[in-house]
């Protein structure tokens, strides 16, 4: 079985499910540090990630901070805020951080419609 060599992640959940937010980006961080293209996609509750200062309030004991993992993500990846969920909560194009996109549907589809790509949803 070949390896993926991108790795694209959709995480659906915030402040609410902090064990599988933080798995979802440290998964796609260890990703990224090994040498995977990675694209890291913030939907449902997780689209207030995508607004500064907002990823600075999250904590889980044992877990890197949650701030300095978007800020890799950013810088050697790609984060995309859903269309649709941005607007269903008043998240216009220039309020997020610096470097998030923001995307719908058909992107992510075509995202992960490529060969040696590895989805995960959390």
């Amino acid at each position: 079985m070949a390896r993926a060599s991108r790795l694209v992640i959709k995480l659906t959940v915030g402040l609410d499910e902090p064990e599988k937010v933080a798995q979802a980006f440290s998964v796609a961080t260890t990703a990224l540090a090994s040498g995977v293209t990675v694209s890291f996609w913030l939907t449902g509750e997780a689209s207030w990630f995508a607004l500064p200062g907002s990823a600075s309030e999250f904590s889980l004991p044992h877990s890197a901070p949650l701030d300095h993992m978007l800020a890799a993500l950013i810088a050697g990846g790609t984060v995309t805020l859903c269309t649709q969920c941005a607007v269903r909560r008043n998240i216009n194009d220039g309020d997020q951080i610096a470097g998030i996109r923001i995307a719908g549907a058909a992107s992510f589809v075509e995202e992960i419609m490529g060969d040696a790509t590895q989805a995960l949803v959390y």
